[in-house]
């Protein structure tokens, strides 16, 4: 049983990464402006979907949640690929944060991985606020009050 649970946990580590790449350069795409608005979004969804019971399943419809992992990465990585730019920037504000819980305590090596790389993204995002707002944790806390 051990050896099917980690052999589960490695595919589902090898789809994040993916997604995570494809992510990545969705965002490189973005004009500096709409990066700023997704670092604000992707904060909120992460607050919001900490008040849910089960933060790696936010997002996911009701019905579906008894499958081993949330639908939420699926649906915002789908929003992600979307050529209406706001589409896509909320798409990849709900992959952020549905993948962010659902790799925040991963004991797996593959999905500890994607959650330093998850965490590097998220970084440069606050980042780039950081250079437009100048103190970041004053606008980030107010922002995460306001979600």
């Amino acid at each position: 049983m051990r050896l099917l649970t980690q052999l589960i946990a490695l595919n589902r580590a090898r789809q994040l990464k993916r997604q995570l790449r494809d992510i990545q350069q969705s965002i490189q795409g973005l004009s500096r402006q709409n990066r700023l608005r997704l670092g604000t979004l992707a904060l909120r969804e992460i607050g919001q979907a900490t008040r849910c019971d089960f933060p790696h399943l936010y997002g996911t419809p009701p019905e579906e949640r008894y499958l081993p992992w949330g639908q939420g990465t699926e649906i915002g990585y789908a929003r992600a690929r979307s050529e209406n730019v706001e589409v896509a920037i909320r798409g990849i504000a709900l992959w952020l944060a549905v993948a962010y819980h659902e790799t925040k305590d991963a004991r797996l090596g593959g999905l500890q991985t994607v959650y330093r790389q998850l965490m590097r993204q998220l970084r440069e995002l606050k980042d780039m606020r950081q250079g437009s707002t100048g103190d970041v944790a004053a606008s980030w806390m107010k922002d995460a009050a306001a979600a």
